[in-house]
């Protein structure tokens, strides 16, 4: 980070989120109160990377370790599609993301490696103290991957879709994509039915079903993001939207020749970034 500025989570892990915009509409009077005060006055989306960084950093530097998020590090991220658009909301919703995330680690193939983070007993006090404390029950917006880009969420954008792409010193910071939610879900359902029919046992399908249950469960005008983040200065300008779009075309016609080769080109450029999470 210098001078505030977000500057691609050097050495850290590299983070990509799938985010919901909704409008004000889809909260309640409570809700929407909550939300007003995650909000910083003249913040913008770099700011809150940058201050979502910086509160993973004091995470990491407690002296009391706590791997949990307080409610103080919940923050809300706005975004305007036109300049005579509605405003549109995602909370970071980092405190219920943190519990579900830890849940799911004490209950899998993990535990053994999470009680020698911490006891069980301290695993079971913290949970308990973040899960009591005041916070409201919203369907999770914010889906994040790290060391790379799933490719299930790439068949919700093309490559002339808004996008945003944020620069700093001749590095490449995030690269935004945003799409209409009804227009995701649509794209996400044609897509399903395409597989259910050509190759109901490909990982992609399991993955886009999970995938369009979600988009699925959000009404009204709401924007669906693909935030890149830091990995974006590896891979940017990114053919991944269309070699996927174009693999998921052949295998409809039955190309299956194209459809390995669009494969094959998303696994050279995902798989040198995906192998840096088993690097020294």
């Amino acid at each position: 980070m210098a001078s505030g500025l977000y500057l691609g989570g050097v050495q850290l892990p590299f983070v990509s989120s799938l985010r919901i915009y909704l409008p004000r509409e889809a909260y309640t009077d409570t809700e929407f109160s909550y939300l007003e005060r995650r909000m910083e006055p003249g913040q913008n989306a770099v700011s809150v990377d940058a201050s979502e960084l910086a509160d993973s950093l004091g995470r990491v530097g407690r002296p009391r370790p706590n791997p949990l998020p307080l409610l103080a590090g919940d923050r809300v991220r706005v975004l305007q599609m036109d300049a005579d658009e509605p405003l549109l909301y995602a909370p970071n919703q980092v405190v219920a993301r943190s519990i579900a995330g830890a849940a799911e680690l004490l209950s899998g193939l993990m535990e053994p490696l999470a009680t020698l983070i911490l006891p069980a007993e301290r695993w079971a006090e913290d949970l308990e103290r973040a899960t009591t404390a005041p916070q409201l029950d919203l369907p999770l917006q914010t889906r994040t991957s790290t060391w790379g880009v799933p490719f299930s969420w790439f068949t919700l954008v093309y490559a002339n879709d808004r996008m945003e792409v944020v620069e700093s010193g001749g590095r490449i910071l995030t690269v935004r994509i945003q799409v209409p939610l009804s227009v995701a879900v649509g794209r996400a359902e044609r897509t399903l039915l395409m597989l259910a029919r050509m190759a109901p046992d490909l990982d992609l399908f399991t993955e886009l079903e999970d995938l369009g249950r979600w988009l699925s469960g959000f009404d009204g005008d709401g924007v669906v993001e693909l935030d890149y983040g830091p990995v974006a200065n590896r891979v940017h300008p990114d053919d991944s939207p269309a070699d996927v779009h174009m693999g998921l075309a052949c295998l409809a016609e039955g190309d299956f020749t194209g459809a390995a080769a669009a494969y094959r080109r998303l696994a050279n450029r995902w798989m040198p970034i995906r192998q840096l999470a088993r690097a020294s």
